[in-house]
């Protein structure tokens, strides 16, 4: 029986407590959990576990209420009436009424398509608290001879006699504790039958007619099954390599995580941890089709915020607008490192720790940090510390492939010996800091340790102008050894094998990167010769910011010469909500500014209040017309579509502030208006766009045309890029 759901909910109205909590509905996800045995072996297991269960103490007992069966008996549908001790003071159960709590559980078995789905509820203090839990076993979709197992719960908890406060805090970690054992319990009864001598049990068959023989093999939930002939696993199991379930369920945009998978490839995480990256993971496949970065880049943002999952999905959904703004996705691809960075930057990986981690050494006090910024510029060594943390996971994710085991972070060793008041000077102080900012938003949780050696007198005063902007988990990870300290126990040693420790630190590993040294001067840039170029590097994205205020929408034209081209757009709501909607007219806008781009004039316009393209005399229907519905997009979604214009004339692409309903109390909000309500207040929306128009004669009825090559993630999402599609003359979220 699945209750563990509801008897977390019985531990928790054992804890007395002081505070009170507001009416919220919260929510748990588990991921798929794969039993390498037939169905049909795990529902014989199942069936042991009534009408009590002595694995489960608090389980009193149960009694079947009813039971139907479909004229084929293919189908049966039970159900239970549940009986639940609760260990509370005897003071709290006075005060409540009650010395047990009941549950009603309804089992719907069919046979012929191989599923069991329960669903429970409960039936005491069910205008107080509202618990629901629905559980199913289908058969793995890529092994028949396999059966996974899914669950999902809610609890409401509107009132409990003044004793509502830490109760969710409580139900959580029994929750936690119960899931595990409800896979213990399963095992049980599987070993149990296997000592019986039961190891295999035939599936159903339709019975050639009512009352014969093969009717007879059917196993009522609460029969005890019969010993039959075993079968060998290599006859049974169409998969013959045990680690195929490691990947059988992980790849596709729209597959569901395996906690095999989880244990293979992201390490061990809590039931509620589970939970969290799934729900996080399904919000970002709604409203980030086919562009949603795998699932190590996920969990580190949850990780950063301790699985706090509102405050993981907003830095989250900052980071990938970040990334998308910057084509920070194809940086290793198409960045060249310039030649003074290859001669001068004491940089470079090298082996990996005791862990398999990656790791990178630092030689900063032998870089010229002062000749770097004024010969190359902040957005330059900027881009290099991004490529060094693209390359960072990249490797996180070979050595997870090599070593068998998640590998998640690397390790950094920072020499500083030579660090002198010349690394102090302001304007490589400026850079050092912008540097970390950027890379604490947007690498959470990818450093596992940070080793500083020989750390000279000034040091602490380095220290003092950085550690405000790193993280306090990040913090923890540091180790300081000034002088020779790191020789000694709990020093490089331990983190480190001997063989692969640098010949500067007195081992006998090279390290092939440059040993640094002073940057000639006359290899220094003039201020306006780097402003120049950092503007260079910042205009390189495609992608364009625009703000939206309330009563003044952003607006952008397009102008078409020719009939059946086809517009296409791709942006990101980074901040508030909007309405995207499209609309043409034959009459030319008053336009207070025109750059002309190619065959189509294209006309941005920005400023504190965006000017008004549609004319407030205008009339929808006479003066304009609207081409594409109107679409809400939500904070944090992406939206790709394409529009193929039936006219000539003037295309208006037009982002509006949408103030989004309060939720009613009485109804229970989708897990987006929740998200959507957390929102700060605001009179002012952003969006990052893209906009594309392809003529007639490019676009020849090809379907993948429409797609932006610009919009996939290449070095976060893998496989699920393939996923996104563009329709034609249709927006897609």
């Amino acid at each position: 029986m699945r209750l563990t759901f509801c008897l977390c909910v019985c531990s928790f109205l054992c804890e007395v407590v002081r505070e009170r909590s507001s009416t919220m509905v919260q929510e748990y996800q588990s991921p798929v959990r794969v039993y390498k045995h037939p169905f049909e072996l795990i529902m014989a297991a199942y069936a042991r576990r009534f009408p009590k269960c002595p694995l489960i103490p608090v389980f009193v007992d149960s009694e079947v209420i009813s039971e139907d069966q479909s004229e084929d008996a293919s189908t049966v549908v039970t159900q239970r009436r549940c009986m639940i001790d609760i260990d509370a003071p005897r003071l709290l159960k006075r005060i409540a009424g009650v010395d047990y709590l009941y549950f009603i559980q309804k089992n719907t078995l069919n046979r012929r398509d191989r599923t069991l789905h329960i669903e429970v509820h409960n039936e005491t203090f069910s205008s107080r608290v509202i618990v629901c839990e629905n559980c199913k076993y289908t058969v793995h979709p890529e092994n028949e001879e396999w059966t996974c197992f899914e669950q999902t719960a809610s609890l409401d908890m509107k009132s409990f006699f003044g004793f509502e406060s830490m109760a969710e805090k409580i139900a959580m970690k029994q929750y936690a504790a119960s899931i595990k054992k409800g896979k213990e319990i399963i095992e049980h009864y599987l070993r149990e039958l296997e000592d019986e001598g039961i190891t295999y049990i035939p599936r159903w068959i339709p019975p050639v007619s009512s009352g014969t023989a093969a009717a007879k093999l059917l196993l009522p939930p609460s029969s005890t099954p019969r010993a039959i002939p075993v079968k060998s696993a290599k006859d049974r199991l169409p998969c013959k390599d045990p680690s195929c379930s490691m990947e059988l369920l992980a790849g596709s945009p729209d597959d569901k995580l395996d906690a095999d998978y989880i244990r293979r490839y992201l390490g061990d995480l809590t039931p509620l941890q589970e939970s969290c990256l799934i729900r996080l993971r399904q919000w970002l496949q709604e409203t980030h089709k086919g562009k949603i970065p795998k699932d190590q880049h996920v969990l580190r943002f949850l990780r950063a915020r301790d699985f706090n999952l509102d405050k993981a999905r907003e830095i989250l959904c900052q980071s990938l607008t970040w990334r998308k703004q910057h084509q920070v996705d194809f940086l290793l691809d198409t960045w060249k490192r310039p030649q003074l960075l290859q001669e001068y930057y004491t940089g470079g990986w090298h082996h990996h720790d005791r862990d398999g981690r990656p790791f990178y050494v630092l030689r900063l006090g032998q870089m010229d940090t002062k000749g770097l910024v004024r010969a190359l510029g902040e957005e330059v060594l900027l881009r290099q510390v991004l490529s060094i943390n693209e390359e960072g996971l990249r490797r996180c994710e070979e050595n997870t492939r090599v070593f068998g085991r998640p590998i998640s972070c690397w390790t950094c060793l920072v020499d500083l010996e030579g660090l002198n008041m010349r690394h102090l000077w302001r304007p490589g102080i400026k850079a050092l800091l912008r540097i970390i900012e950027v890379v604490e938003a947007n690498y959470p949780e990818t450093l596992g340790h940070l080793l500083i050696l020989r750390a000279p007198r000034v040091f602490p005063l380095l220290w003092t102008l950085v550690s405000p902007l790193i993280d306090e988990n990040t913090r923890k990870k540091f180790l300081v050894y000034a002088g020779n300290d790191y020789q000694g126990p709990g020093g490089l040693v331990d983190l480190i094998d001997t063989e692969i420790i640098p010949d500067f630190l007195g081992g006998d590993c090279m390290c092939e990167f440059p040993e640094g040294g002073t940057v000639p001067k006359s290899l220094y840039r003039t201020a306006e010769e780097l402003e120049c170029e950092e503007n260079r590097l910042l205009t390189d994205s495609i992608y364009k910011s625009a703000s939206i205020f309330k009563g003044a929408p952003y607006e952008m034209l397009i102008e078409i010469t020719e009939a059946s081209s086809v517009i296409t757009w791709d942006f990101d709501v980074s901040k508030g909500d909007v309405t995207f909607n499209i609309y043409h007219s034959k009459r030319a806008p008053q336009l207070p500014k025109k750059d002309t781009l190619g065959a189509h004039g294209i006309t941005s316009l920005a400023g504190p209040v965006n000017a008004q393209l549609i004319d407030k005399n205008w009339v929808l229907g006479q003066d304009y017309s609207m081409v594409e519905k109107a679409l809400i997009c939500r904070e944090g979604e992406s939206v790709q579509g394409s529009h193929i214009t039936r006219w000539p004339g003037f295309y208006i692409l037009q982002w509006r502030f949408h103030s989004s309903p309060a939720c009613t109390a009485s109804s229970l909000p989708r897990v987006d208006d929740v998200l959507a309500s957390l929102q700060v207040s605001t009179h002012k929306c952003k969006i990052m766009y893209y906009t594309e128009v392809l003529a007639s004669h490019d676009f020849r009825g090809s379907m993948t045309s429409l797609e932006s090559c610009h919009s996939g993630f290449s070095q976060l999402s893998g496989a699920t890029t393939s996923s996104s599609q563009s329709h034609t003359s249709s927006i897609s979220r």
